[in-house]
This record gives structure tokens, C-alpha cells and sequence, in this order.
């Protein structure tokens, strides 16, 4: 048996006998931590959360098989949207070309592709106009009717260029409220996504190309993954700035409620500072990025470094109002509180480590560094603040400084000590109706629970559309930036059948020299499944096809080596594909023709356009059962893919850290308890009100519409994490007190009264403190705000209430079995 107590009277003696030097280690180390502040980068966006699944590492096969130069300069695009009333008139053709002109000629824009309806109708008026200034010439030259004409002609010759217009296509007038076109840039690297720093060598050209496009005067946006990772980084500090603010104001507020004495709060105050900067200086050290994710660790840490504060105070008031001097009542405070508060520590760390689970890097960073914080915040809250508080009383006593407040919350004469003891009343008169009630509602919230949804995409992390009208009375200096990311996402899933985002990508392993291999691409693409982009009966793709089917009409030379080998005359050559090949490759489109297949003809990719409006898992579905179809060993990728794939791993990231949070929890309840204590039963009785309270968010989230995403999806095992921290306080205590000399229901009134105070002091602190989250700017970030503060206040619900019954019952069954 380990003796604990022995270790608890060192920490005491240092404590007590060397206070000075215990504050003085500490704030040594708190300086050398303080310099990894400096190092700590940021990182923001999905990509951060897609590496090391399987579906992105297909995309990425997909990158370095079809990518000229993968490790030089490589291409990124940007769209550009262009809203009138008809964009298929001749001045919003112009309108168009002009735009993309101005972007041709700009160095900063390296532009190396242009695509587009107006370039499409330009070349039907006159085939000759390759060049965009010649293109501006033949349109400003032609009559309207000549322009409206070739409209329709394109429309006809060309229907692939449909869905580069709006939903509301008018084919005979012709007419479209709405266009996109595609500028395609030379960059450093290869991604369009953001970098491993949170940043895309797209931002700084597509924030150019904004003022570029807008000295045109006319109504087009320019839109791209540049722009969504500059939001997305600004949208970081936009939610601090707005988030931060308002949790300190809480925060204060209720600190000083509770505490109600300027030095008591000071020291709470510097406690708190402490272990926020300590866990972000490990991040620095350590070479963690600060994610969006990791916005929720200062809340967190602040919910239970508040709770510890609230009770290591309270505790020491107990013993100086009655009467007791200053290094005896440290010592009591210490000796009760140090095991409750390791009880606290280990489980919390346990909850937030069951995260390390989870294939996502961000989540187990997450994980590491709210664990990290938590020993943090146990060492600072259970060690310097003691002894902080023991030199500051001891000052004020010999230099008779005033002393404001050292009675504790919820004394049992007091309102609030008799409004907690609730629960006990209810253990006193039905505690086993009570309890079988409180089992069969955990069990029906809990099979509800089961139905969350799981999400995950880019606008999970984006800001809402249009900001809260509230953030229109902030000082300019606290305002957030304009947004415009998300109403663009909104406008192409509400006008267009596909966006640019909007595509599948099947990666098919060969030989593709065999004579079926052109064949099996052409028929995949025949009767394409629902969430499919068509044209006619044919899905929406571009592959190796498209590129021999563009030089066909440009060569009659490869146009009859084409048809001498197509056996059923369907346009598809069924042999000697290598001749084939090579021929395409050595002229004008091999450079094209190499972006759907390698050099060595060993491995090809079809890329599908995906409905805006078909969910992720039709399309992910309708993917993998068209890659299954293949005659080759083919592999369904591409964003979409990618997203579900990120989703799935989420939901059973969930579920597993519940499940080990859950078994870790248990099993050091048991082993703390019977170190302690020698009650190890006690574990699983401290155990009953969290999982009430997981099985109450869960039912919550459903109830909300609240997915599991990257944040949400580590809420249950947090909850756990923050929930033991409410009933291990009341069952540490309760322990303490019942004695032999103490009734059951005296210790449990005992414990609640007196403890139940601190714990109703630290819920409503932490409640709001972590409440304030749903003030950021992107949803995410609110609703794991929202989930938190239910999960604290659910824990302290349900520890009040719930947990006097289950110790009713756990005595009457120690009482049949003592264990």
C-alpha cells in the first residue's frame, strides 16, 4: 500500500516552512516557459486535419503522378465569378475578357491558363482569336445579334461549357444571371490547400487579383483557396479578440463574487495567468502549432483552474473562521484537498489524453496540450497557490493589513447551503425510486445520443455568412474583418450544379496500354450515378479522352490514326493504344494529355463533377462503387472523398475516447479510492453522475443538431474530463467526513453543503467563462462553447443532485459486500 499521506506532509513542510522558495522555483520556471511564447505558430484550415488518411494519401499519389514538376513550381487556380443581368450579353462578355486580360498582363499574377464562356463565344465568332486582346477586338467589333449568335452556337458545339453557367440557363434566349471562370497560376508548390503553416502561395495573388478585377468596375468576384486561408487565419484572432475580452469580464465578475478579498483574487488571477502561459509556452517548446482547436484550451484550463482556486480557498476559510491561525489551516486545507485534487488531475488528463486515439493530428495536439495544462494548472493550483496564499496571509498578519472576507460559499445556514442540499433530501426520503429513475433516463438519453451527426468540412471553420448584428456596436479597434469566403461558397451551391471545389477524382492503376483500357474509362462514364454531374447521358469528366477527343478536331493526322483503331466505330480506339499515346504526347496537347496519364502509361485519372447539393456520403458512395466497377484497381479520392473520409475518422475518434476515457477513468477511480481511501468501490460510484451527464449531452447535440466535427468530437471525453471534476470534489469529501462518528446523511450534508458551495461558485464561472465562445466568429468555435458550458453545468447538476442518492445506495451495498 502506498503511503500517501507521507508524500502530502512533504509538499505540507514545503508549503508551510519554505513558501518563499516554493513561489520563487515556480516563478523561475515560469520564465523559462514564457520563451517558448515566441516560437508558437499557427496552422488553420482542413488540410491540417486530412494527413495520414488513407483517401488523402491517394490524392496526394494522384498530385506527384500528374504533377510535371512536383517539387518546383506547379499551378494553382483561382475563380472568378461574374453576377449581371445577362452574362452572355456582348458587354458582359467583354466585361469578362477584359477582367481576365488585366490579370494576363499583371506580373505579380502568373498567369499560365485562362478558361471561360466569354473566351468560348470569342473563339466560335472568330476560330483565329487565340490571344484575349484579339478575343476583346473580335467581340467589340462584332454586332449584338452576331455575339448572341455564337452564344448559341457555343452552347450547341460545346455543352461541356454549360456548367460554367448558372442554374437559370436560358438556351434559346441565351441568357444566364451568372458566370465562373478559371485563372490558372504558375506558383511555388503544388496545392492549391493551405501550407503546413496555415498559408497558400495562392493568397497574395488572389488579394492582388481582387483589386486587379475590381479597378474594372465591373460585378466580378474573385474567389479562391488563397482567400480561404487568409479568412480562415483571420478568423483565428477576430474570435480571441472578440472571445477573450468577454471571458476576463465574466470571469472577474464572478471571481470577485466568490472570493470577495483583493489579495484572494489577485492570487487567483496570477494562478491563472500562470497556467495558460505555461501550456502555451510548452506548445512553443514542444513545436506545436496553435490551431482552431486549440482555441478551446484556455477555457478549459480556466474551468478547472478556477474550480481549484474557488475550493483551495474556501477550504482554508473553513478552518480560519473557526479560529484556527494561518499554517495549521494551510496544512488541513492541503492535506484534503491534494488527493481530491490529484482524483481531479488524473481523470481530467485521462479524458482529454483518450484523444491521443484519434488519427487526426489536430486532435491528439489537442489532447496533448489541454493534458499538459491540466498538470499544469493541478501543480500551480494545488502547490504555488498554498503557497502564495500562506506568504500573503502571513504578511498581512504581521503588518496587520485588513483582511475583507474569510467566510466560505455556502455555509450550511446559508440560502445557498440549503438550496444544495437538495439531493440529500431527496437520498433521505427516495433513494432507490430515485436511482432507478436516473438509470432508465441516462439509458433512453443515451440511445438517442446515438444519432448525432458527423460533419466535417472547410465552412465548418469559416464565419457565418452575414456577421451577428451585435458585432455592428463594437469599437472599430474590436470589430471583426469583413467576410466573404462564405457568402461566395453559398452563391456557387445555390446558382451552380458544380463549383470548381465540387469533384471527385477516380485514380486508376494500369497498364493502360491494354487495348480495354480506354474503353473501361469510356464506359464508367456512361449512366453516371445521381450525385454525378451529366451532359446527356455521360458524366461530367475530364480524363485522357477529352484531351485525344480536343486533338482529333485539330489533327486529321491523328484524327485517322484514331479511327483505324476503333474496332466498334464508337470513337474510342481499341488497340494499339501506345502508338496512340505516343503520337498525343509529342504534340501541342502533351502537356495536357500528361495530367490525365503518366509517362509510363502505368497509371491514369478521371476527374467527375459532383452536384453542389448531393451530401458527401451519396457522393462518396456513388465514388467507391464507380471505382469498384473499374476493370483496374482504381481508387476513389479527390476533396469530397477526402472530407468524408475526415468525417468517419471523427465519429469514431468519438466513440473510441469515450469508450477509453471512460475505462481509464474507472479503473484510476478504483485504484485512487483504494489508495487513499481503501474504498475502492467508491470509483464507480463517482463514476454514476458523469455518465448521466455524457448520455445528457450526447441527447443535447442531437436534440440541437449539434455534428461531431473536429471540435464537438471531443466533448464527451472532455465532459468526462470536466464532470469528475464536480463529483470527485463531493466524494473526496464526503470520504473525509464519514467517519464513525459521522452519519451518513451528516457527511453528506457535510460534504455537499460545504463543498457544494466552491463547486457552485466554480460552475457559474466556468459556465460563462467557457459560454463566451459562442461570441467567436466562426460557428465551430460556438458550439463547442455551448457544449462545454452544458457539460459543467449538466456535471454540477448531477453531482448535487444525483450523486447523494448513489452514495446511499453504495453504502447499503457496502454494507451486503464492504469493499
Amino acid at each position: 500500500m502506498v503511503d500517501h499521506q507521507k508524500y502530502i506532509e512533504i509538499v505540507d513542510d514545503w508549503i508551510v516552512n519554505r513558501d518563499t522558495t516554493v513561489v520563487g522555483i515556480f516563478l523561475v520556471v515560469t520564465l523559462l516557459l514564457s520563451g517558448g511564447l515566441g516560437m508558437t505558430a499557427t496552422d488553420s484550415g482542413t488540410s491540417q486535419f486530412t494527413e495520414g488518411v488513407p483517401a488523402q494519401e491517394a490524392f496526394d499519389d494522384v498530385n506527384d503522378n500528374f504533377e510535371r514538376q512536383p517539387f518546383e513550381r506547379g499551378t494553382g487556380s483561382t475563380t472568378l465569378i461574374h453576377k449581371s443581368n445577362n452574362v452572355l450579353s456582348k458587354s458582359s462578355i467583354l466585361e469578362m475578357l477584359r477582367a481576365q486580360h488585366r490579370l494576363k498582363q499583371d506580373d505579380s499574377q502568373n498567369v499560365v491558363g485562362i478558361n471561360s464562356v466569354a473566351q468560348s463565344v470569342a473563339l466560335t465568332i472568330d476560330p483565329n482569336a487565340t490571344t484575349l486582346s484579339e478575343q476583346i477586338e473580335t467581340v467589340e467589333s462584332a454586332p449584338a445579334s452576331i455575339v448572341k449568335q455564337a452564344a448559341e452556337q457555343t452552347l450547341e458545339e460545346r455543352p461541356g461549357i454549360v456548367g460554367l453557367l448558372s442554374n437559370d440557363l436560358n438556351r434559346q434566349e441565351p441568357s444566364a444571371s451568372a458566370t465562373i471562370a478559371t485563372v490558372t497560376h504558375s506558383v511555388e508548390g503544388t496545392s492549391d490547400s493551405a501550407g503546413t503553416q496555415g498559408t497558400s502561395p495562392l493568397t497574395p495573388i488572389q488579394q492582388e487579383g481582387v483589386f486587379i478585377v475590381g479597378s474594372t468596375g465591373a460585378d466580378i468576384t474573385v474567389f479562391g483557396s488563397g482567400l480561404i486561408s487568409a479568412e480562415l487565419q483571420s478568423v483565428i484572432s477576430d474570435s480571441l479578440i472578440l472571445v477573450i475580452p468577454a471571458a476576463v469580464i465574466l470571469i472577474l465578475f464572478f471571481l470577485i463574487v466568490s472570493y470577495r478579498d483583493p489579495f484572494d483574487l489577485l492570487i487567483g488571477l496570477i494562478c491563472l495567468g500562470m497556467a495558460i502561459l505555461w501550456t502555451f509556452g510548452f506548445m512553443g517548446w514542444a513545436g506545436i502549432p496553435f490551431t482552431q482547436m486549440l482555441i478551446a484550451v484556455p477555457p478549459l484550463l480556466l474551468a478547472v483552474g478556477i474550480d481549484f482556486g474557488i475550493h483551495a480557498v474556501n477550504r482554508y476559510r473553513e478552518e480560519r473562521i473557526q479560529g484556527t491561525e494561518i499554517s495549521s489551516s494551510m496544512r488541513m486545507t492541503t492535506d484534503q484537498l491534494l488527493p481530491a485534487f490529484f482524483i481531479v488531475t488524473g481523470t481530467t488528463v485521462l479524458g482529454f489524453a483518450a484523444n491521443g486515439a484519434s488519427d487526426l493530428g489536430p486532435i491528439r495536439d489537442f489532447g496533448l496540450v489541454a493534458a499538459v495544462g491540466i498538470v499544469f494548472t493541478f501543480l500551480i493550483f494545488g502547490i504555488f497557490l498554498p503557497s502564495l496564499k500562506h506568504f500573503i496571509d502571513r504578511k498581512r498578519e504581521r503588518y496587520n493589513l485588513p483582511t475583507f472576507s474569510i467566510a466560505p460559499i455556502g455555509s450550511e445556514d446559508s440560502v445557498v447551503g440549503r438550496v444544495l442540499t437538495v439531493g440529500v433530501g431527496i437520498a433521505r426520503r427516495t433513494p432507490h425510486a430515485f436511482f432507478v429513475v436516473v438509470l432508465l433516463s441516462t439509458a433512453v438519453m443515451g440511445a438517442y445520443g446515438t444519432g448525432v451527426d458527423t460533419r466535417f468540412t472547410t465552412e465548418d471553420f469559416l464565419p457565418p455568412e452575414e456577421n451577428p448584428e451585435y458585432l455592428d456596436e463594437l469599437p472599430t479597434s474590436l470589430a471583426p474583418n469583413e467576410y466573404t469566403v462564405t457568402d461566395n461558397i453559398n452563391f456557387l451551391e445555390d446558382n451552380f450544379e458544380s463549383s470548381e471545389s465540387d469533384s471527385v477524382t477516380i485514380y486508376m492503376e494500369g497498364p493502360m496500354q491494354q487495348d480495354y483500357a480506354l474503353e473501361s474509362i469510356h464506359k464508367a462514364n456512361q449512366n453516371p450515378p445521381d450525385s454525378f454531374v451529366t451532359n446527356g447521358r455521360s458524366a461530367s469528366a475530364t480524363s485522357i479522352l477529352g484531351v485525344i477527343n480536343q486533338y482529333e478536331r485539330q489533327s486529321p493526322k491523328f484524327r485517322q490514326l484514331v479511327r483505324s483503331n476503333d474496332i466498334d466505330n464508337n470513337g474510342i480506339p481499341d488497340k494499339n493504344l501506345p502508338a496512340i499515346y505516343d503520337e498525343l504526347y509529342s504534340s501541342p496537347y502533351g502537356d495536357e494529355a500528361r495530367s490525365y496519364l503518366t509517362d509510363d502509361y502505368s497509371r491514369a485519372r478521371i476527374v467527375y463533377s459532383v452536384k453542389s447539393d448531393a451530401s458527401q456520403s451519396d457522393i462518396t458512395t456513388d465514388t467507391r462503387e464507380l471505382a469498384n466497377d473499374m476493370r483496374f484497381e482504381a481508387t476513389a479520392t479527390g476533396s469530397v472523398v477526402v472530407l468524408k473520409a475526415v468525417s468517419d475518422v471523427i465519429a469514431e475518434s468519438a466513440y473510441i475516447s469515450l469508450a477509453l476515457a471512460i475505462l481509464a477513468s474507472a479503473i484510476f477511480l478504483v485504484i485512487a479510492y483504494w489508495i487513499i481511501e481503501q474504498r475502492p468501490s467508491l470509483g464507480i460510484a463517482n463514476l454514476v453522475p458523469i455518465l448521466v451527464t455524457i448520455a445528457a449531452l450526447a441527447a443535447t447535440m442531437r436534440y440541437l443538431d449539434i455534428p461531431f466535427n473536429v471540435l464537438t468530437g471531443t466533448t464527451l471525453s472532455i465532459g468526462i474530463g470536466l464532470g469528475i471534476d464536480y463529483s470527485a470534489h463531493l466524494v473526496h469529501r464526503f470520504s473525509e467526513e464519514y467517519r464513525e462518528e459521522t452519519t451518513l446523511f451528516e457527511a453528506l450534508s457535510i460534504a455537499v453543503s460545504g463543498t457544494g458551495g466552491a463547486l457552485a461558485g466554480s460552475m457559474l464561472t466556468t459556465t460563462t467563462g467557457t459560454g463566451v465562445l459562442v461570441l467567436a466568429i466562426t460557428p465551430i468555435l460556438g458550439q463547442f462553447g455551448l457544449l462545454i458550458a452544458l457539460s459543467v453545468l449538466y456535471s454540477f447538476v448531477a453531482s448535487i443532485v444525483i450523486l447523494p442518492t448513489t452514495l446511499v445506495v453504495w453504502d447499503e451495498a457496502r454494507e451486503v459486500s464492504p469493499v
